[in-house]
């Protein structure tokens, strides 16, 4: 939980029993500031929370580290990672103890401190049985170191990182399991855990101080996300790994336990064998059969022996990792009983085969027991060839090819020699060229002969064609005089059809009228003349004439009825639907007004100095809203005179106000070369310099440019000298020191640093800096932690660094207050500001933690906070959702909270008038280009306010206002065109307008 989070909590359950956050036990009166209630025992109770979590964590981890040396126990050579683990519990003893001796100085009301003796309180104490006996070293409990002292964080994180490391190399010499959740949580917590070592080592003999004992409490809740994942991933490897390497080794071991009793059966059977042949020494014959059989029965035996031992060997807890043995050891305890069993069957076949000759035993046995022994023993040697093939092609590739792909590889690596190219694709290439020769050949032959069969059936054809045509042209003729009085009679085939529409309808023959095949039928009905009521033409023709002209009807009614279906189609078809287009109309709703709204314990503050500021600052509102830019406001602030406000926004532009209980606009500054980040008044404000990009504009109080200075760097920020005759410009980890024509007088380097904003004490001695460290001085970076931030203060005179303060959070800009005692740090996101006194101890000066301004709730602080008020009393600063926190500067009681709903907009900056003490002002900036003034009104003004019923924050001050206008009183852009939009995306719309451009567009997306 962080110090924000347990704030939030806390802060709820005060308001759900009734109480605001600054409270007291009794009802009573405070007569001086020194009754003013503060947040310390918030912060005591939160820290104190922080840490109580962090023990939490610790100790969950050394139970999952207890619980993972009990499991591991049942694992071979698992001597190393029970050692490293007790190793790496102690470790983590000593740091809790070093890390509760911290929380305990800086809470000392809510964090006791813990002797040494408690953290060994779960030792195993020996029985009385057994005094004289000690536990294994695997098995002692943590202890912590007698000489622990707070200067040894460097060291011991160090030590961590090494232990942490030793147990990830212990736990990868199992090569059964690899999880990679496990090595990747514990290489960033390695990686994290040296960056810590090597930027702590810059703080040697300030480990006491409050500043760097609060920066090692904060680290608690770095490491703690580093714990909770390690912790984690050793719960799973518990479960899942140790079972799977517990497997691995049990059937490794299963193997070795069968080939020894395959060894011993094997043994036996030879040594039964061998009393047919022990006395058989006459010939050389007999002595070779004993010399084989005599040397099977060894290699048995060694089989079985050395399977015993390497069973023994692999399931010992104190035997060496694989990587630790020397090679022929290894070899001889994996590999020599399967070698020994695969001779001992060899020499013991070999002396079998010799048996029978020696035996004389019949040819037949004689043959058979030869051959099937040769090939038996062809088999035997073909698989352990390729089984030792397999095992060298892995340790030669490292898994990443088989075997199969080697031999394919190694067969095109063959076939691709020029001799054995030859031999391989020379003889298939002709024997190609022979086959294409014996196709072409019978290719010929099938087509003469089968022209010879197509010439003597054409002729055979021609003869039944000639005689059947004399008996057709018989048969002809008296068709033909049957049907020519039919075509020549004068009365109309068909008188009542009609003709087609010419709007095409399509034609009205029937369909069967058309697919008729016979010529009689086609003379009656396509006669397109007989259609029209007329006689038909040539009827005093020949049988030749008559045909043609039926052949000719027929033709043109076939071509009309195809025009007709097609015509017929297009009137039947829909016109192509066309799609209509939706519109939706967008609503507008207005948004809801409220009011500012605080709750704060009045009655508890009376006759003090705080007392008299609550009625005050809830009197304050807002009284003028300014239309002051087009895009988001980045950045403003008053003149320390008084007179004048300025403004910069990423429009491009910046305005300066003139401040009066009606501001008006007094000049508008262009900046046409980039946005402007930051604005900065001289102390006498006559001169304002705007921050650009890669430079810095010089401007008078009426708004003439005096210099443009181009530093050709990225400009971080830029701060005056107490004088005003120079100031200082940040870029990346130097400081230059410049006079107003851009001449160099001096440059201060930090090295490793990346600087965000620099404050000058009035007497020019000190420079306080605030940065972010980009490297560590071993050159390392962080894994996954924060990077460290460090708060500097810089001896102008000595060019030296004096001190050094780290802070996690992001720090981006320091403010000093007028008596130079304190300094305000501001932070991004959601940490708070704080107070940090200068303390001058033999003119070295030193920085300490005063107060951390906490909030009701957690909120995301936009833009640096201010001093404010008589002597710079208050502390204000801004959220991005709009609410405005002002705290007691002395106390860091928060005295005022305006709520978001009141002011309408998400703020970006906000700046108080230090010239006026009475009334109050400051100004804020939002979004949307708006400036608002707050103050308290004169009483004359409410009631006319009331009358109106005008909400006082949205009340203007421009006096021609009118109900059709927006309240705000925009001033002229600088083309001279008023132009309001809503957000700052809107105005690239309007290009001739606004100098917006994609940039701009792309900076406001990383807001």
């Amino acid at each position: 939980m962080s110090l924000l989070d347990a704030l939030h909590e806390l802060s709820k359950e005060q308001e759900l029993e009734g109480r605001p956050l600054i409270y007291s036990n009794e009802r009573s009166q405070f007569e001086d500031d020194r009754d003013v209630p503060t947040v310390d025992e918030h912060l005591q109770q939160v820290g104190a929370d922080a840490f109580n979590k962090f023990q939490r964590r610790m100790t969950n981890l050394d139970q999952e580290l207890r619980n993972f040396a009990n499991a591991a126990r049942q694992l071979g050579s698992s001597v190393g990672i029970l050692c490293s683990s007790v190793q790496l519990r102690e470790r983590l003893a000593q740091l809790l103890w070093l890390f509760r001796e911290n929380a305990a100085d800086l809470f000392p009301r809510k964090v006791q401190r813990q002797p040494r003796e408690m953290f060994t309180e779960t030792r195993i104490h020996p029985t009385p049985k057994r005094k004289r006996q000690r536990a294994p070293s695997h098995v002692a409990n943590p202890t912590v170191v007698e000489s622990l002292d707070p200067e040894d964080f460097p060291e011991q994180l160090e030590s961590l990182a090494h232990d942490v490391i030793t147990f990830l190399d212990c736990l990868n010499e199992f090569p059964e399991f690899n999880d990679e959740a496990v090595n990747a949580s514990i290489l960033s917590f390695e990686g994290d855990l040296k960056y810590w070592a090597s930027c702590l080592k810059a703080y040697d003999g300030q480990f006491r101080y409050p500043a760097v004992q609060r920066y090692l409490h904060d680290l608690t809740t770095e490491m703690g996300g580093h714990l909770d994942s390690i912790t984690a991933a050793l719960s799973v490897f518990i479960e899942i790994g140790v079972p799977t390497i517990r497997f691995a080794q049990k059937h490794a071991s299963q193997n070795l336990l069968n080939l020894s009793t395959v060894a011993t059966f094997f043994s036996a059977v030879t040594a039964t064998t061998m009393q047919f042949s022990y006395q058989m020494t006459e010939t050389p014959l007999e002595k070779a059969v004993n010399a084989f059989w005599f040397i099977s029965l060894v290699f048995s035996i060694q089989a079985a022996v050395n399977s015993l031992l390497g069973l023994t060997w692999k399931q010992a807890m104190y035997r060496s990792p694989g990587h630790r043995v020397p090679w022929w050891v290894l070899i001889w305890i994996k590999r020599s009983p399967l070698v020994f069993l695969v001779a001992s069957v060899a020499c013991f076949s070999m002396g079998l085969v010799l048996f029978a000759y020696s035996s004389k035993q019949d040819p037949v046995t004689r043959t058979l027991t030869s051959v099937f022994s040769a090939f038996s023993c062809f088999g035997l040697a073909a698989v352990s060839t390729w089984f030792i093939s397999e095992r060298w092609i892995f340790l030669r590739h490292s898994g990443q090819k088989w075997l199969a792909d080697v031999l394919s590889e190694t067969k095109i690596q063959v076939c691709s020699a020029p001799g054995i190219k030859w031999i391989i694709y020379e003889p298939r290439a002709l024997v190609w060229r022979v086959r294409q020769w014996c196709q072409r050949r019978s290719r010929i032959v099938r087509e003469k002969l089968s022209r010879l069969t197509s010439r003597t059936a054409r002729r055979l054809k021609r003869f039944s064609t000639i005689a059947s045509s004399a008996t057709e042209k018989v048969d002809g003729s008296d068709l033909e005089d049957q049907t020519l009085p039919s075509c020549n009679s004068p009365d109309p085939v068909s008188p009542s059809r009609p003709r087609m529409s010419e709007a095409g309808t399509g034609p009205l023959l029937p369909v069967a009228s058309v697919r008729s095949p016979t010529i009689a039928t086609s003379t009656v009905t396509f006669d397109s003349r007989t259609t029209l009521g007329e006689p038909a033409a040539g009827t005093d023709s020949g049988p030749s004439g008559s045909a043609k002209a039926r052949f000719k009807n027929a033709v043109h009614s076939v071509i009309m009825l195809r025009q007709g279906t097609s015509s017929t189609s297009r009137g039947l078809g829909l016109p192509p639907r066309v799609p209509r287009r939706q519109r939706t109309n967008s609503t507008e709703g207005n948004g809801s007004k409220g009011g500012t709204s605080s709750e704060g314990p009045v009655h508890l503050l009376k006759a003090s100095r705080v007392a008299a500021l609550v009625p005050r600052l809830r009197a304050l509102e807002t009284t003028q809203d300014l239309a002051a830019h087009q895009a988001l406001v980045r950045h403003l602030q008053f003149s320390p005179n008084g007179k004048f406000l300025a403004t910069s926004s990423w429009d491009r532009t910046s305005v300066i106000f003139r401040v009066g209980e009606s501001f008006s606009s007094h000049r508008v500054l262009a900046q046409p070369s980039g946005f402007v980040g930051q604005v900065a008044w001289s102390p006498n404000g006559s001169t304002l310099l705007t921050k650009l990009n890669r430079g810095v504009k010089v401007w008078t109080e009426d708004g003439v440019c005096k210099k443009t200075i181009d530093r050709r760097r990225t400009v971080q920020s830029v701060a005056w000298l107490p004088a005003g005759e120079a100031f200082l410009s940040v870029e990346s980890s130097e400081v230059v020191k410049m006079d107003l024509n851009g001449q160099i007088i001096d440059k201060y380097h930090f090295d490793r640093m990346m600087l965000h904003d620099v404050a000058v004490t009035q007497d020019c001695q000190w420079l306080l800096c605030v940065g972010t460290l980009m490297a560590s001085s071993d050159g390392l970076h962080p894994s996954k932690s924060r990077a460290e931030k460090q708060i500097i203060v810089y001896n102008l005179r000595k060019k030296d660094i004096e001190n050094r303060v780290p802070v996690l959070h992001d720090v981006r800009d320091i403010t000093l207050a007028r008596d130079d005692l304190v300094a305000l740090v501001s932070y991004e996101n959601k940490a708070p500001p704080q107070l940090w006194k200068i303390d001058i101890f033999k003119d070295s000066a030193r920085l300490s933690l005063r107060h951390t301004y906490m909030p009701k709730v957690p909120v995301d602080f936009a833009g640096p906070s201010y001093f404010g008020g008589k002597k710079d009393q208050l502390v204000l600063c801004a959220g991005k959702a709009g609410d405005i926190h002002i705290w007691d500067r002395e106390s860091a009681a928060l005295l005022h909270h305006v709520r978001a709903q009141a002011l309408g907009g998400d703020l970006t900056c906000i700046a108080w008038n230090r010239a006026m003490e009475q009334p109050f002002m400051f100004a804020t900036g939002s979004h949307d280009g708006g400036v608002r003034i707050w103050t308290t009104p004169k009483d004359s003004l409410a009631p006319a306010m009331m009358d109106l019923n005008i909400p006082p924050s949205r009340t203007t001050t421009n006096p021609v206002n009118t109900p059709e206008n927006t309240p705000r009183s925009r001033p002229l852009s600088l083309y001279g065109i008023q132009q309001q939009t809503e957000s700052p995306e809107e105005e690239t719309t309007f290009e001739l307008q606004g100098p917006m451009d994609d940039s701009a567009g792309a900076e406001s997306g990383n807001i």
